[in-house]
């Protein structure tokens, strides 16, 4: 049995053609569609949420990034992050991968515990969790309300601002759920210690 070079030449132009279509369709025209509408109605949101101060880019209110001082340590004068196995990068993101139950894991929680409890002036139990412990993408830009509570009086006193002022400023930040629902309550640090700086300032 022969084929006629047409007979063949006929499916393979059709399906030349689907693959055209498909590509013009889903490689370019909705990737337009879709950028057109995420930043006619999500500007900022399409852009990376952001943030900017004195002029500049300071961050993004969707990474989270350290507060250190000259020597490479959290500086007392802002409110701290989460700790990041990455580095606050996000180009590596991801947890630590370890278990509840792995002594390293539980060995690395007990030492920043009793850390994050002298550098505030607190007892260990007050601690939270968050305080201790990474989010699972490593990045995560905010804190609970409970670790922004617990930094009050040493971000004050640091300042030299009455602790009332800075409560009032946490309370300002704090975040409720997604529709009320969703997630946690949550305070952003960046945003939370841009205003400080403001309020320091003032």
């Amino acid at each position: 049995m022969s084929f006629h070079p047409r007979t063949l030449a006929r499916p393979l132009w059709a399906g030349l053609r689907a693959v055209l279509a498909l590509t013009l369709v889903t490689g370019v025209l909705y990737p337009l569609v879709v950028t057109g509408i995420a930043q006619a109605a999500f500007h900022h949101q399409a852009n990376g949420s952001i943030v900017r101060a004195d002029g500049r880019d300071v961050g993004s209110s969707l990474i989270g990034q350290s507060w250190t001082g000259p020597d490479g340590e959290p500086d007392p004068h802002w409110f701290q992050p989460r700790p990041s196995n990455s580095g606050y990068d996000p180009l590596a993101t991801g947890s630590g991968q370890l278990g509840a139950s792995d002594p390293t894991l539980v060995a690395t929680v007990e030492a920043a515990r009793e850390q994050v409890a002298a550098f505030n002036g607190v007892p260990v139990s007050e601690v939270p969790p968050d305080a201790v412990t990474g989010s699972g993408s490593a990045i995560d830009p905010d804190i609970s309300p409970e670790y922004a509570e617990l930094q009050i009086a040493r971000v004050a006193h640091a300042n030299g601002l009455p602790t009332g002022d800075v409560r009032r400023l946490v309370e300002e930040h704090t975040q409720g759920r997604d529709l009320g629902i969703f997630g946690d309550e949550r305070v952003n640090v960046l945003r939370l210690n841009l205003d400080l700086r403001e309020l320091a300032a003032r």
